[in-house]
C-alpha cells in the first residue's frame, strides 16, 4: 500500500491569548484527517517588535498558555503539531519551534537569524551563535520530515541536511513580507525540485507598524511537491490547507532526475 500522509497548515494573524479558532481548525483539520499541523512564525506569540513593549510575564502566559492547549489538542485529536514559539529563560528571549505529539515535546533553536537594520531577530533574541547543528527532524507514516525556519531557507547547509537525510518533508513556517511574494514562491519551487522533496510553508497574516515602515504580512501558505509545482496556496485571507502527499511522488522524482546518484559517481557522498 503506498505511504500517504496528511498535512495541514494554519494561516492566521497572532492569536495573543485567544485559543477558540485553533480548536475551530483543528475540529475541521481532524476530521479531513490531518496527521501533522504547521503553524507561522509570530502566530503563537507577537511579533518581535512588539514583544518589545510588553511585560516578560505576559510573554510567558502567552507561551505557557499555548504549549498547554497544543499538549491538549494533539492528544485530544491524535495530531502532531509544529510551530514556533519565543520562549523565556533569564538571560532573554529564545526564537524556537516546537513539536508537540500526544507523547512527548521537543524544541529546535533557530540557529541563523535576521540580523538588518530594519528586522534585527539576532540582536533582540538571546539564542547563541555558534557551530551549526543538525535541524529537527522525525518520522510520521514512513515519511521523514525536517523542520526549518523561514530565514534559515536561505543557506545551503540546511538543504545539503535534506539531501544527506533523503528528507520525504520539509515544515517551513515564515513570517514574510513587504510584497516578497514571488520571491518565496520561486525560491520554495526551486529547492523543492532540486532536493526531491515536499515544502510545506505556513506564513502568517496580520500587520505592523513602527514610525517608518508598515509591515504587511501577506500569507501565500503553499505544498509544493518535489516537482516543484504548487499544490494548494491560501493567498492572503485566514484559512486552513489540508493536503494528502504520497511517498511515491519523492521517490519517482528522485529516480527519474538522479541528482544524488550523479553526485555519487563523482565522489560526493551527501
Amino acid at each position: 500500500m503506498a505511504k500517504q500522509l496528511v498535512v495541514a497548515a494554519l494561516q492566521l494573524p497572532t492569536l495573543g491569548m485567544n485559543a477558540t479558532r485553533l480548536e475551530f481548525y483543528l475540529k475541521k483539520a481532524k476530521e479531513r484527517g490531518a496527521e501533522v499541523m504547521l503553524l507561522g512564525e509570530y502566530v503563537l506569540n507577537h511579533f518581535f517588535k512588539e514583544l518589545a513593549t510588553m511585560s516578560k510575564s505576559m510573554v510567558r502566559a502567552q507561551t505557557k498558555k499555548h504549549l498547554e492547549l497544543l499538549k491538549s489538542l494533539s492528544v485530544r485529536y491524535d495530531i502532531v503539531f509544529v510551530a514556533p514559539i519565543i520562549v523565556s529563560k533569564k538571560d532573554g528571549y529564545y526564537k524556537t519551534i516546537v513539536k508537540i505529539t500526544s507523547k512527548n515535546t521537543r524544541y529546535y533553536e533557530q540557529q541563523i537569524l535576521l540580523p538588518y537594520e530594519h528586522w534585527n531577530e539576532k540582536a533582540f533574541f538571546a539564542n547563541k551563535i555558534k557551530p551549526l547543528k543538525d535541524p529537527m527532524v522525525f518520522k510520521l507514516n514512513g515519511f521523514k520530515i525536517m523542520v526549518m525556519a523561514g530565514f534559515e531557507m536561505h543557506f545551503d547547509p540546511f538543504w545539503q541536511k535534506v539531501m544527506a537525510k533523503k528528507i520525504d518533508l520539509v515544515l517551513l513556517p515564515t513570517a514574510s513580507t513587504f510584497g516578497s511574494h514571488n520571491r518565496w514562491r520561486e525560491i520554495i519551487k526551486t529547492k523543492a525540485f532540486l532536493h526531491s522533496c515536499f515544502i510545506l510553508r505556513a506564513n502568517r497574516l496580520g500587520e505592523y507598524a513602527d514610525e517608518d515602515i508598515k509591515w504587511k504580512f501577506y500569507g501565500d501558505t503553499m505544498l509544493v511537491s518535489p516537482s516543484g509545482e504548487v499544490e494548494m496556496m491560501l493567498e492572503d485571507k485566514e484559512s486552513m490547507l489540508v493536503e494528502v502527499i504520497e511517498k511515491k511522488e519523492v521517490t519517482e522524482h528522485r529516480r527519474v532526475w538522479g541528482f544524488e546518484k550523479a553526485l555519487k559517481e563523482h565522489g560526493y557522498d551527501a
